[in-house]
């Protein structure tokens, strides 16, 4: 098989990972590969809503920490969650095409 979906330990979700060009596989293929995608595309709003919690969590401790070193690594995790936060949304948005570009690891 050219094409597989690795486990992104970040984002909490498997990514395509495409070893040729979309327009190279078969039209079974990429429906295949599509519709595993439709499968792990569906779950993309269950992890970010996973990863506000967490930043909700961080934040009331942020608002009651009085240690600056603290209040900088919660700042700097809410951050790093937010980001991730970010690359789902562009990933959920991601569908019919699988971004090729991006796919190719």
């Amino acid at each position: 098989m050219t094409w597989t979906f690795l486990q992104d330990e970040r984002l909490g979700i498997p990514l395509p990972h495409l070893e040729k060009e979309w327009e190279e596989y078969s039209d079974w293929e990429r429906a295949e590969i599509l519709l595993r995608w439709e499968e792990i595309r569906g779950t993309i709003p269950d992890q970010v809503k996973r990863l506000e919690k967490i930043i909700i969590r961080k934040q009331g401790q942020l608002d009651v920490e009085d240690n600056f070193k603290i209040s900088c690594q919660l700042n700097s995790e809410i951050a790093e969650l937010a980001g991730t936060i970010n690359e789902l949304h562009l990933w959920f948005r991601v569908n019919q095409d699988i971004a090729p570009s991006a796919a190719h690891h």
